[in-house]
């Protein structure tokens, strides 16, 4: 696989990528792209083997880096689900933009948390992106952060945040926390895991409490509701860290052609490990059939097989 680091601009600000291909060059090639999941970087070795899988079938692969992350421009530490959607966005924009990229056939794979819901978010708000691939989202930023926390707990958290609301307008700037002990609660596996051992030190330590008042309001779910993109999503059945409903509630929501894998008999860690050499085929397979251009758009109100088909699309 070849790595090639490549920067393009999110309202502004410079985006640090890194853009795959095969070894064996060739192009133009249909696209997939991807932010990385909860608190994630673009480098981080967990994507790699996805990333060979894909490009040995052709595609090109662009990750990178959001906003306030690694070693891109932007507050440092800032987790905006909503700047990330803009990212995502842009990075749509940038692919088309590549002499080497086939404009009309993108998708989205998202991974990890955030990075499995970003790419729902992605597919419903973009209609360029053909097929998107959900693993292990969150759907409902609010239910996510409740279930880490015991009912006390909880009711302490939502008092801290209005308490830190107050403070912010009154003196200018709210406290400032850990995102993976204040905001997220880390289960006993995330702990202990050694799978994001690579990037885990380069994470942001110091963020603001309010970027919990975004993923309180996130939600993939909504945008699900009116997804007719088609739709791959993958979980872990009795799942601690992201809930195995929520990617249920994911593929239910959906209308379009869509499919649910729940991986067994592991945990929310240790399956990228012990399934990857069963998902990664159909996650291959997923985009290879749904991310294709069209080269022939009919739209019709003449019946076919006893159906009306208002608009189609093939290839020439």
């Amino acid at each position: 696989m070849r790595t090639t680091p490549v920067t393009f601009y999110s309202e502004g600000q410079r985006i640090d990528a890194l853009w795959r291909t095969s070894d064996q060059g060739g192009g133009p090639f249909r696209a997939i792209v991807q932010g990385p999941g909860w608190l994630g970087l673009k480098d981080s070795k967990l994507y790699v083997r996805y990333h060979e899988a894909l490009t040995e079938a052709g595609f090109g692969v662009l990750i990178f880096d959001y906003r306030g992350f690694g070693d891109s421009e932007g507050d440092r530490g800032m987790i905006s689900p909503a700047w990330q959607l803009q990212d995502l966005i842009n990075a749509v924009t940038y692919l088309t933009t590549r002499d080497d990229v086939v404009a009309d056939a993108i998708g989205v794979f998202g991974s990890g948390g955030t990075g499995g819901g970003n790419a729902v978010l992605l597919a419903a708000a973009d209609p360029r992106i053909k097929a998107a691939v959900s693993q292990v989202p969150v759907a409902d930023g609010r239910d996510w952060l409740h279930r880490m926390r015991s009912e006390s707990e909880w009711l302490a958290f939502l008092s801290e945040l209005e308490a830190d609301r107050k403070r912010r307008v009154i003196e200018g700037a709210g406290r400032r926390v850990h995102p993976r002990e204040e905001i997220m609660v880390p289960s006993a596996e995330r702990r202990t895991t050694k799978v994001k051992a690579d990037v885990d030190g380069r994470i942001p330590t110091d963020v603001p409490l309010a970027c919990a008042d975004e993923i309180l309001n996130y939600q993939p779910l909504a945008a699900a509701a009116n997804l007719t993109t088609p739709l791959l999503v993958i979980g872990v059945e009795g799942d601690a860290t992201t809930p195995t409903d929520h990617a249920e509630a994911l593929y239910a929501a959906a209308s379009g052609p869509k499919e649910l894998i729940i991986q067994r008999h592991t945990t929310h860690y240790a399956a990228y490990d012990q399934y990857w050499e069963q998902t990664t085929p159909r996650i291959v397979e997923w985009f290879d059939i749904h991310v294709q251009p069209v080269d022939l758009v009919v739209r019709s109100t003449i019946s076919h097989n006893g159906q009306t088909n208002l608009t189609t699309g093939a290839r020439a």
